[in-house]
């Protein structure tokens, strides 16, 4: 068996992915299956830190968009967030991995918060981490979250787990001869407007040279094929 290429990951999961077939929430079965694919890559002594997106439930940036106040919006997206780590924690549990939740916005009764030595102690004690929340702040996304939480704790790549094979050069869904990009810099990302983190993620990723693995989540195993190497979904780097 090929051994990981990493010692410690960042794993950004939207809140859609949750979903599976159904239009809102959380699929029990789904659940189950990305809790088995993380801990595909526990077992192999990798450390885990998690950020999840509020899609599932609430979307801040499609709430402002009916008129509603995008700061109250996007902190209702952020206690979304909140809502699918704490699912998700149970999930883990469940699988026999210890995991914290630490949420930028405090709620000592539900989870305790960022505090980014006590994260990487966690780590270190072999803890999946899920990051909630958000950044604490309105207008940023959870992906942005997920790259300034990567950079926080010097994870050596963030994975972006997705519902598509990787990065293409159009929307798959709409285009079916859109290609798939294997090797993508940040400058492309960031020219082409490809659509696969905000802007502010892409440009703060590139600031600090945090490479990006992007690959579809719904294949069995593909998470810890990223982690061991192999040449799955797109990579995007300096």
């Amino acid at each position: 068996m090929t051994p990981p290429q990493y010692k410690r990951v960042l794993l950004k999961l939207s809140g859609e992915a949750l979903m599976g077939d159904q239009g809102f929430g959380i699929s029990p079965d789904v659940i189950k299956y990305v809790a088995e694919e993380i801990r595909s890559i526990f077992d192999l002594g990798i450390q885990i830190a998690i950020v999840v997106g509020g899609g599932n439930i609430f979307r801040g940036i499609a709430a402002s968009s009916y008129g509603m106040d995008r700061s109250s919006a996007d902190h209702m997206g952020m206690l979304a967030t909140v809502i699918n780590s704490l699912a998700l924690q149970d999930s883990l549990e469940k699988k026999g991995i210890a995991t914290r939740i630490q949420t930028a916005i405090s709620m000592h009764e539900v989870a305790e918060p960022y505090i980014l030595r006590r994260a990487v102690r966690h780590l270190e004690k072999g803890r999946a981490v899920i990051f909630a929340a958000g950044t604490g702040n309105p207008y940023f996304t959870t992906d942005t979250a997920a790259v300034l939480r990567a950079q926080e704790i010097h994870a050596e790549i963030l994975l972006k787990a997705t519902k598509v094979d990787g990065l293409y050069d159009s929307d798959p869904v709409v285009n079916r001869d859109a290609i798939l990009l294997k090797r993508v810099t940040y400058m492309e990302v960031l020219e082409k407007q490809l659509r696969v983190m905000d802007m502010t993620a892409i440009s703060l990723a590139m600031d600090n040279h945090l490479p990006l693995a992007v690959f579809n989540l719904k294949t069995k195993g593909n998470i810890r094929k990223v982690v061991c190497g192999e040449d799955i979904g797109t990579r995007i780097y300096g």
